[in-house]
């Protein structure tokens, strides 16, 4: 029984380390990014983008990043960096059915159904 605990323990463990080491490479990839933008941006002198417009949905900004638009490439780092936290809860899901705990399954299952709601109500 009580090697039973130790192997879930250790296996908490591992989960927690990676689910931490996803959050640092999420957050570091989003901020290599939109320093890569921010460079763009400063050597070109300009945003790509006329006036004070910016690309503010999914497919303006993928077709800006492809043109290597500066604003285009912040607001894809920007993205990103809102989706780590997203990823993180997707994994505790996987995680959670893993190990048939289901009430943990549950209470996830409805954070991220809130998370794609406010994401489709903000799409404004």
């Amino acid at each position: 029984m009580v090697e039973k605990h130790d192997t879930k323990e250790e296996e908490m463990y591992k989960v927690e380390a990676v689910v931490g080491g996803l959050l640092r490479i999420g957050v570091l990839l989003s901020a290599a990014i939109i320093i890569i933008g921010l460079a763009l941006f400063i050597f070109t002198g300009e945003s790509g983008y006329p006036g004070d417009t910016y690309p503010t949905t999914i497919s303006t900004i993928f077709s800006g990043l492809v043109a290597l638009k500066p604003f285009a490439v912040i607001m894809f780092g920007l993205l990103c960096l809102i989706l780590t936290p997203v990823l993180r809860v997707v994994v505790s899901l996987f995680t959670f059915l893993k190990e048939k705990d289901y009430l943990y399954v549950a209470i996830t299952t409805i954070v991220l159904v809130i998370l794609a709601i406010s994401f489709l109500l903000g799409k404004e």
